[in-house]
């Protein structure tokens, strides 16, 4: 219901650049934009499994501000899930016009301005994994991003925070992000501080000697 007050709210409301850092980030992971006025207003809309209801907590509480309610819970095909909605407003409206192109979700090459350490913890608690015990380095799995806009996200991860990648292709189709193993300790270093304890497990316990 859109009452008196929650335009007045809405009105006040900021996007700090805390919060906009965090909103980089899981919109290149699991977060969507949703808009009902053609582009006027969005609302941000992320969901994980139940098992990540500590990490959506998270979120819900750095963007409490924006959110109207508590976080929900839902069942679909026997699996729990959990979520929060912003509000629609007008605040998400740059977001909604560089990540998103005839309705699908890209990469956008100015999301270097906000993209941090904390965007890129975010993406990884989102899609990341430790490749593999042998291997003991990282991938972001990008299922869905061509090719020309990870290689865009490439330059900046090198340009940013000198991190060497490559794209490796998964099931013929899709491309996913590997950090190199030269750089997989400063990967780790670099997100660590914002990785939260139930996402731990992602980062893996040892890395190749220098």
């Amino acid at each position: 219901m859109n009452t008196k007050a929650i335009r007045e709210l809405k009105k006040s409301l900021v996007l700090t650049k805390r919060q906009q850092e965090i909103i980089v980030g899981t919109l290149l992971g699991d977060g969507h934009l949703e808009t009902q006025d053609k582009g006027e207003t969005y609302r941000l809309k992320i969901e994980h499994c139940g098992a990540q209801n500590e990490y959506l907590v998270w979120l819900y509480r750095e963007l409490k501000s924006w959110i109207p309610s508590t976080p929900y819970t839902k069942v679909k095909n026997g699996k729990v899930y959990v979520g929060v909605r912003t509000y629609s407003h007008e605040a998400f409206r740059s977001f909604g016009r560089i990540f998103y192109q005839e309705g699908k979700k890209i990469i956008p090459t100015v999301v270097e301005k906000l993209f941090t350490p904390l965007s890129l913890a975010i993406w990884f608690m989102d899609d990341g994994s430790l490749k593999s015990t042998r291997h003991q380095t990282y991938v972001i799995h990008t299922l869905g991003y061509g090719r020309d806009e990870l290689e865009g996200i490439q330059s900046i991860l090198k340009n940013k925070f000198d991190l060497q990648t490559s794209l490796h292709k998964q099931k013929g189709k899709y491309w996913r992000l590997y950090i190199q193993s030269q750089s997989a300790k400063k990967f780790k270093e670099l997100i660590k501080p914002h990785i939260l304890p139930s996402m731990k497990y992602k980062l893996g316990n040892t890395l190749p000697k220098k």
